[in-house]
C-alpha cells in the first residue's frame, strides 16, 4: 500500500498484521480520489474509520488543507501516526481515538469532506450516514464517500443531500453525497 500521487507520492505506508483491517484497494482508492480531486485544495477532511489513515494521508498528499482521522482501536491510531511520520505529513493532521459514533456527537469542526469506509460486515457505514445527515458538521455543499461492497444498499435520499450514481470497481462500490447549498 502507498500514497499514489502528491507530495507523498510513492511513499510505502505501513500495514497491521492480521486480516482485521481491510485496506482499500489502489485502484479503488486512485477512482476515488479521481472523482473529488477538484474538491481537495484546501479542504477540511474527516477520515472517520482511520484504520491504517491511507485515505486521508492521500487527501493531504493531494492539496487537503487539514485531515483528522477517527479510529476506536489504539493499535490503528499508532498506524496512522506512524504513517503519518512516514509522509511527512503529521503537521495538518489530527488523531482521534474514539467510537466513531461518539466522536460524531461531540464533533464542534466542520469538514469539506468526509470519507467512509468502515469494516464491510458492521452496520457502521449506514449508521454513520444517518448521524451525518443529523447532525451540522458537513460545510454547505461538501461531500460524503463512502466506499462499501457490492450488495450492502443504501439510502437514495437524505434530507438535506443529494446522491450521486454508484461507482463500481470489481465487488467495491463508491457512493458520494453532496450537502445541498444552504442559502444566507
Amino acid at each position: 500500500m502507498r500514497v499514489i500521487t502528491g507530495k507523498a507520492r510513492g511513499v510505502n505506508l505501513k500495514t497491521p498484521d492480521g486480516l482485521k483491517t481491510r485496506p482499500t484497494t489502489d485502484r479503488v482508492k486512485e477512482a476515488m480520489f479521481s472523482i473529488i480531486q477538484f474538491e481537495l485544495p484546501g479542504a477540511r477532511v474527516l477520515d472517520l474509520f482511520g484504520g491504517t489513515g491511507q485515505l486521508g494521508i492521500e487527501a493531504l498528499s493531494r492539496g487537503a488543507k487539514s485531515a483528522v482521522f477517527v479510529d476506536s482501536g489504539e493499535q490503528a491510531c499508532s498506524l496512522i501516526r506512524e504513517n503519518l511520520r512516514r509522509t511527512k505529513l503529521e503537521a495538518n493532521a489530527k488523531v482521534v481515538r474514539a467510537d466513531y459514533l461518539e466522536y460524531l456527537q461531540r464533533c464542534n469542526e466542520r469538514f469539506d469532506i468526509i470519507l467512509l469506509d468502515p469494516p464491510y460486515a458492521e452496520v457502521f457505514l449506514e449508521n454513520a450516514l444517518k448521524k451525518l445527515t443529523q447532525i451540522d458538521i458537513l460545510q454547505s455543499g461538501g461531500i460524503i464517500v463512502a466506499e462499501r461492497p457490492v450488495g450492502k444498499e443504501l439510502p437514495w435520499e437524505f434530507q438535506g443531500f443529494s446522491r450521486s450514481r454508484d461507482y463500481k470497481y470489481g465487488s467495491t462500490l463508491l457512493t458520494l453525497y453532496r450537502r445541498d447549498s444552504i442559502e444566507k
